[in-house]
């Protein structure tokens, strides 16, 4: 259930970071209360995941899902660029996730 809650942590991320953005320096309320409201889901699903996991890893599979999935939001729904060597850092932030899963004891 641990790395469900990670998951999902991290998903939430994603959305506070773009509802950040949207926010325009929280100008705009809405787009504040998205950011707060999913800050809060993101840290006590994170707090939750913490229970099990080891610290290390959790926090780094919850940045590293934030990471590439703001990296993926800024591409798609940004139109931000995606040139050779942005793509291959994220790549590698996806096997350093991959391998901090595969050497998790929990």
């Amino acid at each position: 259930m641990a790395w469900i809650y990670l998951t999902i942590a991290g998903i939430f991320e994603v959305v506070w970071a773009f509802a950040m953005k949207q926010s325009d320096g929280f100008t705009r309320p809405g787009s504040t209360a998205i950011t707060i409201v999913a800050m809060i889901v993101s840290f006590a699903l994170l707090a939750l995941a913490m229970r099990s996991l080891p610290l290390g890893t959790a926090y780094t599979i919850w940045t590293g899902i934030g990471a590439v999935g703001a990296f993926l939001v800024g591409i798609f729904i940004l139109g931000e660029q995606a040139n050779a060597m942005r793509i291959a850092a994220a790549l590698l932030i996806v096997s350093g996730l991959i391998l901090m899963k595969l050497s998790s004891p929990a």
